[in-house]
Formats: structure tokens, sequence, C-alpha cells
């Protein structure tokens, strides 16, 4: 190997094992509170302890993973639980069309940013659009491959461990770990809605929820996300308009 590929590999090992080390902190800590919950919920419906990993490992969504669990408990039959899935994690597109190109590098081939779309989740992705702005072009991918493995496979040792110690565990404290990712997801998101249209969209979204859960609980987190996201733009756009955004 040349003194130049050295140089590359290390340049990369850096950035990979400096994601490593972000991750394991706060965002890996509150992963593997939900994924301790998610558990704890597979042991007690009935899930054998490979099919909860193959769930953590291959879903990689909270919410995807809950709505698996209640369907199948649920009898619910195999294509409707496996729809109702895909609409849940839907919300994966727009991130990874939104991120790839962040920290996406020609020096990375189709086959690696397969692989690592397969491990955006809510955390992964809003921390990358915080912290991968900030970093040299070449260093953001490996950097956000090195922080999503991380959570991924924290998140997948979070799932078996709790598998052996839920049976103590009660039903409060399983639904309050389930919902640290999503707290902890929203308060990123309101530290960094530093432009108007990220402000509009937090509060048109935080109005929207609660309203259309009454309305429509079924239907409510899909009409909120998309009604309330249509207003804000909307209310943006107006204000851009008039010159006072």
């Amino acid at each position: 190997m040349s003194t130049r590929n050295r140089r590359r590999a290390s340049f990369v090992s850096a950035a990979f094992l400096s994601g490593v080390r972000d991750a394991l902190g706060v965002p890996a800590a509150v992963l593997a509170a939900g994924m301790i919950g998610f558990g704890a919920f597979a042991l007690e419906r009935g899930f054998s302890l490979w099919l909860a990993l193959a769930c953590t490992a291959g879903i990689w969504a909270l919410p995807g993973q809950i709505v698996l669990l209640e369907m199948h408990a649920s009898g619910a039959p195999g294509y409707l639980t496996v729809l109702a899935v895909v609409m849940t994690n839907a919300r994966f597109l727009p991130m990874t069309m939104s991120l790839m190109p962040v920290i996406r590098h020609p020096r990375y081939g189709r086959t690696s940013v397969y692989v690592v779309a397969q491990l955006i989740s809510m955390t992964g992705w809003a921390w990358a659009m915080r912290t991968c702005p900030d970093l040299p072009q070449e260093r953001r991918f490996p950097y956000f491959f090195g922080f999503a493995a991380a959570c991924w496979v924290v998140s997948i040792i979070a799932t078996a461990v709790a598998y052996f110690l839920a049976e103590g565990f009660p039903d409060p404290l399983r639904l309050g770990l389930v919902f640290l990712a999503p707290v902890y997801f929203f308060v990123i998101l309101i530290g960094e809605a530093r432009t108007a249209l990220a402000a509009w969209a937090l509060a048109c979204g935080a109005l929207a929820g609660p309203l259309f859960q009454v309305v429509s609980p079924q239907w409510s987190v899909l009409l909120s996300g998309l009604l309330g996201g249509t207003l804000a733009y909307l209310i943006h756009k107006h204000y851009r308009r008039h010159g006072r955004g």
C-alpha cells in the first residue's frame, strides 16, 4: 500500500472512530433504553429472542417494531402487518433523501451507500444533519457510518439484555423507555430549529398532533405530519413573499 493510500485509510478510520465515540454517549444510551422497552414487550408478546433481535436489526425503528408486535399479538394477517410496518417507516425516505447529499462522497460506491442508508434512524439523522455540515466532505460518510453502526449494535445488545431481565419491569417503565427516543429526537430538533421554516414546522406539528389524535387516532401521526408540514411551508412562503421570513 502506498503512503498516500495509507494516509487515506488512516483518515477514514479516524473519522469512523470519531463517529463511534460520539454515538457511545447520550445517543446510544437513549436508543438502548428504548430497545430495552421493546425487548420487554417482545418477551411479553411471546416473541422468541432471535425474532426480537431480528426485528431490531432489520426494522431498526421503534415505532415499526412496536406496530409489528401489536399486530402480531392481535392476530392480524401477515400482509397487513408488513404494510403497516412499511407505512410506519415511510418517514425514512425523505430523511434518506435529505441526508445522502450531505454525507455522500465520490469515493464511496453504490453498495456502501445502500448499506449506510439501512442504518439511518431518527437519532442518527438528526445528529448527522447537525454535525456533518461542519465536517470536511471526505470525513462525513465514514463519520456517519461509525455513529450509526455503533447505535445499531448497542440497540441489538440492549434488546437481548432486556429479553432476559424484563420480567420484573412494570408496564409504565416499559412505555417510558420506549418513548425516550422520540423525546430525545424532538429535543434535538428544537435545539436545531435555526431557520424560520424549521420553527414553523415544529410549531404546526406540535399543534396538529393532539388535534388529529382527537379526530382520528389511527391516522393522527400521518395527518399531523402531512398537513402540519404543509401548513408550515405555506406560512413560511407567505412570510418570505412579504419580506418577513
